[in-house]
């Protein structure tokens, strides 16, 4: 039994330890915010928050998770259902970002971390920040949500 937390509650999981945290929250507690999209760490699409860390949970073992506590999309907000949004995911829709949205939930969730590393990153720190990858190619709208999310962030509304 691995103790973790998600989202802010407590959780157990049978699992063995080398089982992708991805599909621990996708099969052992139906979170399917976070997405599959390569298996090998390189699109992002399933990028979840380790004790606040952007973490492409494809390729981490629950092993490693033990003990941590795991943002998804849907914890992302207040995490209790009241509808609350992130100032990532407002702009996100502000912004009309999505296309076919399938990536975009890994994007907020690498973006929210990098905004509470730096709330006011610059065009190139954006990109060199968020390497993950949208098929639709959202990014020109992706950069100006980061960009409204930190205004957002900074007390603009």
């Amino acid at each position: 039994m691995i103790r973790l937390t998600v989202n802010g509650q407590a959780r157990e999981v049978d699992a063995p330890g080398d089982k992708p945290l991805l599909w621990v929250l996708r099969e052992d507690l139906n979170i399917v915010g976070p997405k599959f999209g390569c298996g090998v760490a390189a699109c992002g699409a399933c990028t979840v928050h380790v004790d606040g860390e952007a973490k492409r949970s494809c390729s981490v073992p629950l092993s490693e998770i033990a003990g941590k506590s795991v943002v998804t999309i849907e914890g992302l907000g207040d995490g209790a259902g009241s509808g609350r949004l992130h100032a990532v995911q407002r702009a996100w829709i502000e912004q009309q970002v999505p296309q076919c949205g399938y990536c975009q939930p890994g994007f907020i969730m690498a973006a929210a971390a990098l905004l509470a590393r730096n709330p006011r990153p610059t065009d190139p720190e954006i990109n060199e920040a968020l390497t993950n990858i949208c098929r639709c190619g959202t990014y020109g709208p992706l950069r100006r949500a980061v960009h409204r999310a930190a205004a957002i962030m900074g007390g603009a509304q």
